[in-house]
């Protein structure tokens, strides 16, 4: 299937400011791009672009005083799979990990792997290792927290989504991630589009999403608590160890942010173009 993606942000500077922009489709992904998803911006500024220490595709800009919009549209070709489900995948025994999946086990901003590893142990000490366990993690965090835009707070950690049990499919994803890093499973917490494709209506204002990819068997694996079912659609932007490392946009003064759109839907052929 052919996907349209893109968004649409815009933002109130009170002085020339400089930014960092992660909203590329991920590297992984650019091969199956139709149009690419340049960042364009409005009025347009100079902008250079770089891969950062996970590998993402970053764009560095200094927006001018005043009202500043910025965005992507793009056309990606997709295989029409949902999620890939592994039921037999196993875990790995950490001597055996690859070494660079091993960052992916320590404790990073958002998620304190010290302060619940004791917890996650209680809970998920007598699961079977591998597919399974991280399973259940996703089910118990999807039935432990209760999602509600109005609980979204930039800087809540896992700890704190246990402890309050609200919040947005960031917190949800910190706090699984937080538990299988504490059990000994690589984690790492992507950000990207989540499409409605294959589900029935209605639908809710489409936003941007946060998910998961544990190492088991010897691949990643994509996993989502916040929504806890495979998903049609899904095209990643960005990983690395939480919410800190990949940013939407990083802006380095005051600004207000004064408008936001985000679109992913199936494209009829011959269109989009």
């Amino acid at each position: 299937m052919r996907i349209r993606l893109g968004c649409e942000l815009a933002y109130q500077l009170p002085a020339p400011t400089p930014m960092i922009i992660n909203l590329n489709v991920h590297y992984s992904r650019v091969g199956s791009l139709e149009r690419p998803d340049h960042l364009v911006t409005k009025p347009a500024v100079p902008i250079t672009s770089y891969r950062d220490s996970f590998g993402n595709w970053c764009n560095r800009l200094v927006a001018p005083a005043g009202d500043f919009v910025l965005g992507t549209d793009g056309v990606i070709h997709d295989e029409g799979l949902s999620d890939p489900v592994g039921l037999d995948a196993i875990q790995h025994e950490v001597e055996d990990l690859p070494s660079e999946t091993l960052q992916f086990l320590l404790g990073s901003r958002y998620c304190e792997t010290d302060l619940l590893s004791n917890e996650a142990w209680r809970l998920f000490g007598n699961t079977a290792p591998g597919w399974g366990r991280v399973q259940a993690i996703c089910d118990f965090v999807h039935n432990h927290v209760r999602f509600g835009y109005e609980n979204s707070r930039a800087t809540r950690t896992a700890a704190e989504t246990y402890s309050e049990g609200v919040g947005v499919c960031r917190d949800f994803t910190h706090l699984a991630v937080t538990f299988c890093r504490a059990m000994n499973i690589p984690t790492r917490y992507c950000t990207g589009y989540i499409s409605d494709i294959g589900l029935p209506p209605p639908y809710a204002s489409m936003d941007f999403a946060a998910w998961m990819e544990c190492y088991l068997g010897g691949r990643w694996w994509t996993f989502d608590p916040r929504n806890n079912a495979p998903r049609f659609g899904r095209v990643l932007i960005a990983q690395g160890r939480d919410a800190a490392d990949v940013p939407l946009t990083h802006t380095f003064g005051q600004n207000t942010l004064t408008g936001f759109k985000v679109w992913i839907g199936e494209e009829p052929a011959g269109q989009g173009k």
